[in-house]
């Protein structure tokens, strides 16, 4: 998408994410889920927005003190993170959650619905894989939460319709290439008093076995895959996948 960037998406969903995204998982089980897997170590987020779940993560009652950090690219999002985040204990990192990632070790890094795809290529996909290696203690885990691609993938342009409100319409308009598994697309949100506002979005999907080749590569091990967090069970026709790699 021709002027789309690393810090796009931030920029124009920082202001409606918590609305929009609030309760697109189970953020209880994903939070006992992580901290089960942590073991009582520092956990990282990639990706991690507004706080969605590390604000959670930060202030359970079974988290240590400055146990929760997080990077993003968005100034925006951080902005808001910050805000939320009244006593400062997640470690904030404005950065490239491939170049910039904060020192380790962590027992936990991960990335939650979709992020890892926002990487548009699988090389800085890949490398990501290999900066999380990098910070991961001894037995430490990457837990990747992500879509699985339709089998065969969507193909063409496609016009519906999110929100229909007496005032307010928002339109999603998007362009899928499977040759390239890419997608990209716009949020198209009309309002009777503030007119027209865009809102981009680019990713690069990749399929369970992809994402478990590029974790090889890296010296990571697939050791449980759930469709969702809860750990509810993985299955052929399981249209998202929650997947724990694990470090020697």
């Amino acid at each position: 998408m021709k002027g789309y960037d690393d810090t796009s998406y931030g920029s124009a969903f920082a202001d409606v994410y918590d609305d929009w995204y609030q309760g697109i998982s189970d953020i209880d089980a994903t939070v006992a889920d992580l901290l089960d897997l942590a073991d009582g170590g520092r956990i990282l987020e990639l990706g991690v927005g507004t706080g969605r779940l590390a604000i959670p993560l930060a202030y359970h009652a079974d988290a240590a003190p400055g146990a929760v950090a997080g990077i993003d690219s968005s100034e925006a999002m951080l902005a808001r993170l910050h805000r939320r985040d009244h006593e400062n204990r997640i470690e904030i990192t404005l950065g490239d959650m491939v170049e910039d990632l904060p020192e380790g070790p962590f027992s936990l890094v991960f990335v939650a619905y979709n992020t890892i795809f926002n990487l548009r290529t699988a090389l800085a996909q890949s490398a990501c894989f290999a900066s999380v290696t990098s910070r991961l203690a001894p037995a430490g885990r990457f837990v990747i939460e992500a879509f699985v691609p339709d089998d065969p993938p969507r193909r063409g342009d496609d016009i519906s319709v999110r929100t229909l409100e007496a005032d307010r319409v928002v339109l999603s308009i998007s362009r899928h290439d499977p040759e390239n598994h890419s997608a990209e697309g716009q949020f198209v949100e009309l309002t009777e008093s503030g007119g027209v506002r865009l809102r981009p979005w680019s990713i690069r999907y990749a399929t369970p076995l992809e994402l478990d080749a590029m974790a090889a590569r890296s010296g990571l091990t697939l050791e449980h895959r759930w469709e969702s967090f809860g750990r509810t069970e993985y299955r052929p026709d399981s249209a998202r996948h929650v997947s724990v790699y694990r470090a020697p």
